[in-house]
């Protein structure tokens, strides 16, 4: 077995909220082993400039309830040019990293399964506030994500009441709807719609119709941003790509809120959350999950067991394969997808 002396720790792609109490268990637990800990800066931009910084007890202090990540992210995609995985590869040397703990979702990870199969020692820690990645129950970001849409909705049916208008609230979930389905039903939406199912645009003008017709003047909608009508593209901010491939979605909002308007003629008015959905304190829920990820990650670099990522599975933090959790996406469940439906109009 190796003998880990020195690890490397960043976060990549989107940041969101539990990321540093990740970074903070990561490196308590790591110095209580024995462990020098360097923190790499802007994802994996940070392993192929070698721009670093030294993680220690002092640094990581006062950082638990502190949304974003002192590490920053980026983007970056290091097999996009065969010359930055070279340096990559180099600064792993160079810095004489045993092992990396990479925090990231579906394209950070994608990353780290090359790595392994290159030679590289890399355990995963699943982020991303959509909730879609596979073979973990949650992801921390989503809880707090959900509890900032659920104010918002909050806060929208108190001035959709007092001027009798529809809210169209479009909240993020790229490929899954997972925090419009929680947030929807935890905030009383009357319609949700995700990725997983094609709008029906007049199912949707039926419900607000049957509201107004037994009194309810008012209604609250809520649109994932991946969400599209049936045989439709992508709703998109800007057609340009990032390092990965993806598109910046958006506009399924106001796109949906004119048609609504148009089709029943009462007044409609659009909120987008955007990144606000990514900022803040993490709440409890997701400090306590970003801390257990971060001590088992590191457990898995001592025990050897490079090319697992944690997960949640019930209430245990269990080890899985990094490929399988990246290989295929997770979607709302039918069943809550249902259930949503059930208070729906």
């Amino acid at each position: 077995m190796t003998t880990i002396k020195q690890i490397g720790v960043l976060t990549g792609g989107g940041d969101c909220p539990g990321l540093n109490p990740v970074i903070r268990a990561v490196t308590r637990r790591a110095i209580r082993a024995g462990i020098t800990v360097i923190g790499l800066r802007n994802g994996w931009m940070g392993l192929i400039t070698g721009d670093t910084v030294p993680l220690t007890l002092e640094t990581v202090s006062g950082i638990l309830h502190r949304g974003g990540t002192i590490l920053g992210t980026s983007r970056t995609n290091p097999y996009k040019k065969p010359e930055d995985v070279v340096k990559l590869k180099e600064t792993v040397k160079t810095l004489g990293l045993d092992a990396i703990i990479a925090i990231g979702g579906e394209d950070t990870l994608g990353v780290a399964t090359k790595l392994v199969k290159d030679g590289i020692h890399v355990v995963g820690v699943p982020k991303t506030i959509d909730n879609d990645l596979s073979q973990t129950d949650v992801t921390f970001g989503f809880d707090t994500a959900v509890n900032i849409v659920m104010e918002a909705l909050d806060r929208l049916h108190t001035t959709a009441e007092s001027h009798h208008r529809i809210m169209v609230a479009e909240v993020m979930g790229r490929h899954a709807g997972w925090i419009a389905v929680h947030a929807g039903i935890a905030g009383g939406a009357d319609v949700i719609l995700i990725p997983e199912e094609p709008i029906d645009i007049d199912a949707v003008c039926e419900t607000i119709k049957h509201r107004h017709a037994r009194g309810k003047d008012f209604s609250i909608v809520v649109v994932a941003e991946g969400a599209k009508f049936a045989k439709a593209a992508d709703i998109t901010v800007s057609e340009k790509l990032d390092e990965f491939g993806h598109v910046r979605l958006g506009g399924i909002g106001d796109q949906l809120g004119k048609m609504i308007e148009q089709r029943t003629g009462y007044e409609t008015r659009v909120t987008v959350l955007g990144h606000i959905q990514r900022g803040g304190s993490p709440t409890a829920f997701d400090r306590v999950l970003g801390t257990r990820f971060g001590v088992k990650a590191v457990e898995l670099v001592l025990a050897g067991q490079f090319g697992k990522m944690v997960s949640l599975q019930g209430n245990a933090i269990v080890a899985v394969p990094i490929e399988e959790a990246t290989g295929k996406l997770k979607t709302v469940d039918r069943d809550l997808f249902e259930l949503a439906k059930t208070f729906s109009g």
